[in-house]
């Protein structure tokens, strides 16, 4: 798949975004850590993180796994939810408009994936709305071992081949199948298809 080429300045925004959610995740950690007294070094050692990542996490100068939040989150005795929520005393609500959703095409330009998934959660949970015109193929390459993806169809007709073995589906079904293999989704049919995508990366939390 390629993506299609941004507007001036979306890209900046997009990292923009991400850095302002991890900014925000690595206050929380850190105000968690100093309200239990604890140093760099003791969290390092009841979480089993290395003390340079916890460093880099409240700097805000990396994206840590699934898998090392809900260790950070045993050591300080808190919820993983506490831990990646922004800020516990205020809502929190965003929004994307279309024109910053980010388009990633297949290569026969027939099928069209918006990322409408959460920044934040994009190493282990991602989802797309899929748009495909009669026919039009999205092949993709295998993702991390034991990950499951889910098509929720809307409108149309789709089909998933993973090494010859073929299911379909219609609007109001869902397919769920390993992704971690070869697989095909297909627009069936001779109408436009629509539905959403979700992808539970496994391997995010298999460390």
């Amino acid at each position: 798949m390629q993506e299609q080429a941004e507007r001036p300045g979306r890209g900046r925004d997009m990292l923009s975004g991400a850095a302002v959610l991890s900014g925000q995740l690595g206050k929380t950690i850190q105000r968690l850590r100093k309200a239990y007294n604890l140093s760099l070094s003791e969290l390092a050692e009841q979480s089993g993180v290395a003390k340079s990542i916890i460093s880099q996490i409240e700097r805000n100068e990396t994206n840590p796994t699934l898998a090392t939040i809900w260790r950070l989150s045993q050591a300080l005795d808190v919820s993983i939810e506490r831990v990646l929520a922004a800020n516990d005393e205020e809502p929190f609500i965003e929004k994307s408009s279309r024109a910053d959703t980010p388009i990633l095409v297949s290569e026969d330009g027939k099928v069209r994936l918006a990322i409408i998934g959460w920044v934040k959660t994009i190493e282990w949970l991602q989802w797309y709305e899929v748009s495909a015109d009669p026919g039009g193929v999205l092949d993709s390459d295998p993702h991390q071992r034991g990950s499951v993806e889910s098509l929720s169809i809307s409108e149309g007709c789709f089909e998933v081949d993973i090494g010859g073995v073929v299911q379909r589906a219609r609007a109001g079904e869902t397919l769920r199948y390993r992704c971690d293999r070869q697989h095909v989704v297909r627009c069936t049919g001779d109408v436009p298809g629509r539905a959403t995508m979700v992808v539970i990366m496994k391997a995010a939390v298999m460390e």
